[in-house]
């Protein structure tokens, strides 16, 4: 959804190639200060990210198009199955095994949601 996080998933998909796990480090890093990456900073937290990590990040991060082509895989597959957002944010209940949980969309619906589950 940002319009800066496609960049974000080549870049991490950078740092899986020198360990997976500095690859779940950066996506901890790029989810934490989200708010105020944008097109023009990203580059920056990134090369921040791997000065702190000891590593750098190459002028041109994928030359070869491979790692895109990885995160393009993975959009795909997520449009396949029909995902269309991250979800952040499910009630659960055992009120009623039908529907064991729902998620919630919108933040402004959180409290009218829970009072609709303990209705059932």
């Amino acid at each position: 959804m940002h319009n800066w996080s496609y960049n974000a998933a080549v870049m991490a998909r950078y740092f899986d190639t020198q360990s997976k796990s500095l690859g779940n480090e950066f996506r901890d890093y790029i989810f934490q200060n989200q708010l105020e990456i944008n097109p023009q900073n990203l580059r920056s937290y990134a090369d921040k990210f791997a000065a702190e990590h000891k590593t750098s990040l190459p002028y041109i991060v994928d030359p070869s198009g491979k790692l895109a082509a990885e995160v393009n895989a993975d959009r795909d597959l997520g449009k396949a199955i029909k995902l269309d957002h991250t979800p952040t944010v499910y009630i659960v209940s055992n009120r009623n095994p039908n529907k064991p949980y729902v998620e919630v969309k919108d933040n402004n619906q959180l409290y009218s949601t829970i009072d609709a589950m303990m209705k059932e």
